[in-house]
């Protein structure tokens, strides 16, 4: 936290969101999404934390999984250890397609409605509200657009590569 405060004196989107939304998940609440044996993966809890922030930032899955590997304030608001190595960016769109099924979205946004209303950050006004099928279809787009960007990025090495072998400069 210091270094994270040294580094941010004024904070951080990410800074804000740990030292407000702390706590929003845990690793129990998704614990039926996951088998129980096998290898332990990555947590949950901050893999839903990484997405929220990932949506606040406009960030790709790739720029996401770089800004754990390398920013303090990401590290610091999932409260990872400086030298922790972050995860493959593949990660974040597996975590939103085991969010997609079932009523899950569904559950994980009243879980977080209620424990945002116990902080006091939400308070009861009308019975509007977000639907999670909106949500997903945001999600599913995003997820369409990253491989829309990979496939247009593959295309542009490929071409870099083909002009490099024919011994004309690139751009």
């Amino acid at each position: 936290m210091q270094i994270a405060r040294a580094s941010n004196p004024g904070g951080t989107t990410a800074m804000w969101v740990r030292d407000r939304l702390d706590g929003l998940w845990c690793d129990e609440d998704f614990a039926d999404w996951y088998p129980r044996d096998g290898r332990p993966g990555l947590s949950p809890a901050q893999l839903a934390t990484v997405c929220v922030l990932q949506f606040l930032l406009g960030l790709s899955d790739r720029q996401a999984a770089e800004a754990v590997r390398c920013r303090i304030d990401f590290k610091y608001a999932i409260a990872l250890e400086l030298d922790d190595p972050g995860f493959h960016h593949s990660v974040l769109a597996d975590f939103r397609d085991r969010l997609a099924e079932g009523d899950r979205a569904d559950r994980l946004l009243d879980l977080a409605l209620a424990r945002l209303k116990e902080a006091g950050l939400v308070r009861e006004r009308t019975t509007q509200r977000t639907h999670s099928t909106h949500v997903l279809a945001a999600v599913r787009d995003l997820t369409r657009l990253e491989l829309v960007t990979e496939a247009v990025r593959a295309v542009l090495e490929e071409v870099a590569r083909t002009f490099a072998s024919a011994g004309r400069p690139g751009r």
